[in-house]
């Protein structure tokens, strides 16, 4: 599916898919025909527990010891006042370079095996088996929720996984900036459309999916299945 943010933010489309179906059929698409930056998104309760950083944090941290880091510090961001959704990067320990499509195919929908089994193995077993399968750096950037989902941030990162919630699956999505092959920007919100009409995919906007989450979180009888 396609998600528009909003106008006055990025106003930016992204491919969205829930991460357990990113076959590598579906990582050549959203390569091809959607063109930004292939990232997986984590909700809050899911890279806090598998200890996850933001890459703010990071930064801020390693700045100790590399002043030079600290003015690389986001603190000019134009259309977000909340903390970039960057975290680590990761490959599979099963991949070879871990930029192939069926290796980044791999990374995702591992990721989205282990989201999907945290309950039940809990934390413990969750961080052991995330060392245990996967390394970073890798190709596959990943996104951390903001505490708070919605009611703290809108971008894609937290509108992906509240769709996710919404249909009833883990909070793990991979997205990806839908790009203009002809000037290089984003492109259009009418073009998206358009492109989403003639493949058949739905095409929604923060403003929908914003207005189904305050639905479900003021209507018990809206509520699927949740993850946190």
């Amino acid at each position: 599916m396609l998600l528009y943010d909003a106008d006055g933010r990025e106003e930016e489309t992204d491919m969205v898919v829930q991460g357990a179906h990113c076959t590598a059929d579906v990582v050549r698409t959203m390569r091809q025909d959607a063109g930004g930056l292939l990232c997986t998104a984590l909700a809050p309760e899911h890279h806090t527990t598998l200890g996850l950083p933001f890459l703010t944090d990071v930064i801020q941290d390693a700045a100790r010891q590399h002043p030079a880091l600290k003015s690389l510090l986001p603190d000019d961001i134009r259309y977000d006042g909340a903390k970039p959704a960057f975290g680590v990067t990761l490959n599979h320990r099963d991949t070879f370079t871990g930029i192939t499509d069926a290796d980044r195919a791999r990374t995702m929908t591992a990721l989205a095996e282990l989201v999907a089994a945290m309950d039940a193995i809990g934390p413990d077993a969750a961080r052991e088996r995330l060392g245990l399968e996967f390394r970073s750096p890798g190709h596959v950037p990943l996104l951390n929720g903001a505490p708070g989902g919605l009611a703290a941030r809108q971008g894609h990162t937290e509108l992906s996984l509240e769709l996710a919630r919404q249909a009833g699956m883990p909070p793990i999505t991979t997205v990806c900036e839908m790009m203009d092959p002809s000037s290089g920007n984003a492109l259009s919100r009418a073009d998206a459309a358009a492109y989403a009409k003639r493949h058949g995919l739905v095409f929604l906007t923060g403003e929908d999916v914003i207005a189904a989450w305050r639905e479900r979180s003021t209507n018990p009888t809206a509520r699927g299945r949740t993850y946190a």
